[in-house]
């Protein structure tokens, strides 16, 4: 029973380290250690066979990385949450720069939270239009949802801070 206890207590010693430095790194502005410590964490809780944690750690180690640029890293990420039974799409570069127009206008009212009735009224649109636009946009950015706008379509005030 001793030894059992003592193994236990081994095993949680990682665990703990590894909360303890995503806790401390997610106050600081150094987001690649970060999305390493979710990516070293979401690999252990792997190998530890606790999929469904690892999952959550892992998905986010790719955002992270995918959101910096860091596409050797979101890579990794990507076949690790792949080995945990998760299938994630590989971004794809710039998409946003091959939306047409029309596209990007749409997509730009759906992130800044307008619906797809408003946006039709806005745009003198049928609402059937904008779905289809939006559809298309989706599929180009390679998201699924409209919260996923937000990460892959930057806003053009942001875009122009970064050149």
């Amino acid at each position: 029973m001793r030894g059992r206890g003592r193994c236990s207590a081994k095993a949680m010693r990682p665990r703990g380290r590894y909360r303890e430095a995503i806790e401390r790194l997610s106050r600081t502005p150094v987001r690649p250690e970060l999305a390493r410590a979710h990516l070293l964490y979401g690999e252990w809780l792997r190998r530890q066979n606790r999929r469904v944690d690892a999952r959550t750690e892992l998905r986010t180690a790719y955002e992270l990385f995918v959101e910096i640029g860091m596409e050797a890293f979101a890579g990794r990420a990507r076949s690790e949450l792949h080995a945990t039974g998760e299938h994630v799409r590989r971004p794809v570069p710039e998409a946003r720069d091959h939306l047409t127009p029309q596209e990007r206008h749409i997509a730009e009212l759906a992130r800044g939270g307008l619906s797809n009735l408003e946006i039709a009224a806005r745009l003198f649109l049928s609402p059937r239009t904008v779905e289809w636009h939006l559809s298309h946009v989706f599929t180009k950015l390679g998201i699924r949802s409209r919260r996923e706008l937000v990460r892959a379509l930057p806003s053009a005030t942001a875009e122009l801070a970064t050149r």
